[in-house]
């Protein structure tokens, strides 16, 4: 039998509180993330994405560190880190935001959530956004405190997650709008929680506030689950591709800007107040982007699993970009990818080539995201 002691990086990266059960349930293998363990394998990757769809999975997902931004200043300075209008931003509400930095380079696309009128936190993908915001703040001259809290988030992902937090909670949990969230207190586990999630489907994201009740809060969502279907599992990466989802570092980092992947909806360049990078993406807005990110179906027999390096994209033999991601879809029966290419080749329509490990092979542009394009699963 596996046991916790079997995967070891060394003691520079942390555990979460839900190591030692993700283990009990069945983790065979982790990866690092923010400088903490994540679970990554919990056997077959295509089971994996059948039982996100159908029923639902539990995915440890603490690695999503949270940046905490209080004080007086807090709302003026979070508004400073990221290009997105946040003045109509609700207490209560979440929203998906970019911060970059002083060229409009992407630095991390985390979920924002406002705790109250000063109270903000910043869910990570994979950077480390907690310094950087230390950083801007030393000169700012705001009066805000920035550190990172106890808090640990598992994602609760798939049609039949609400069926599960219905039986943790009641059925008052039910009326928790998308993108918005809640205190909780799980019979003395003090949680927030929120219509979020990395996997285009419903779910939902469940903050633990208190790391030493890790172990006793997943067996408490297992326990209700286990009726329903629930199972163990890690972020799909067939379906976060299928959803058009970043993951950072892949899609998205520091030499991306919002622009090149279609983000401009999270840019508010008209609005009055400052943000780190504003002067930079007015300039790259008025002289227009050079690559964009498009949608590609690829030729050829089903990926065996996701790319593990960035795959040239050719036309006529000339390098036009990089796929970014890719895998094959079960669903779709299709090898689908994101790639970054040229402005001249991102219509609709066109054709190119793709230098997979197994050979070059024909690749199409198509609409993303390929499953789900309204989001109305996520969003039922």
């Amino acid at each position: 039998m596996t046991q916790a002691n079997d995967f070891g990086f060394g003691t520079q990266i942390r555990k979460s509180p839900y190591f030692d059960a993700t283990v009990r349930w069945g983790a065979r293998g982790f990866s690092v993330y923010n400088h903490m363990y994540i679970p990554r394998d919990f056997g077959d990757p295509v089971q994996n994405f059948w039982n996100l769809v159908n029923d639902a999975i539990l995915c440890d997902v603490a690695v999503e560190r949270q940046v905490e931004i209080t004080g007086p200043d807090a709302a003026a300075f979070t508004q400073l880190l990221t290009p997105r209008n946040l003045s109509k931003m609700a207490v209560g509400q979440c929203k998906y935001v970019l911060i970059t930095n002083a060229e409009g380079g992407i630095l991390n696309d985390p979920i924002l959530l406002k705790l109250g009128e000063n109270h903000f936190w910043l869910s990570l993908a994979d950077s480390d956004i907690l310094l950087w915001a230390q950083g801007v703040a030393v000169h700012a001259g705001f009066d805000v405190t920035i550190r990172e809290p106890d808090v640990s988030p598992l994602q609760l992902q798939g049609p039949k997650s609400g069926a599960v937090m219905r039986a943790l909670f009641g059925e008052s949990i039910m009326d928790l709008r998308y993108y918005w969230l809640r205190e909780i207190d799980l019979d003395g586990i003090p949680l927030i929680v929120s219509r979020t999630g990395w996997s285009s489907e419903l779910g939902y994201e469940i903050y633990l506030r208190d790391g030493a009740r890790g172990d006793e809060l997943w067996e408490r969502i297992m326990a209700a689950g286990a009726p329903l279907g629930l199972k163990p599992g890690h972020t799909s990466t067939i379906r976060r591709i299928e959803g058009g989802m970043l993951s950072y570092h892949a899609d998205a980092d520091i030499h991306t800007n919002p622009f090149e992947l279609g983000l401009d909806r999270l840019v508010d360049l008209d609005m009055q107040a400052e943000f780190v990078g504003k002067a930079a993406l007015q300039r790259i807005r008025d002289r227009g982007v050079r690559r964009r990110q498009v949608g590609l179906r690829i030729e050829g027999a089903p990926f065996a699993g996701p790319n593990t390096t960035f795959w040239p994209v050719t036309q006529g033999g000339a390098a036009v970009g990089k796929v970014t991601s890719a895998i094959h879809s079960p669903r779709l029966d299709q090898n689908i990818a994101l790639a970054l290419v040229s402005v001249d080749c991102a219509e609709l329509g066109t054709t190119l080539e793709v230098a997979t490990p197994w050979g070059a092979t024909g690749a199409r542009v198509v609409e993303r995201p390929f499953y789900d394009p309204k989001k109305r699963l996520a969003a039922a």
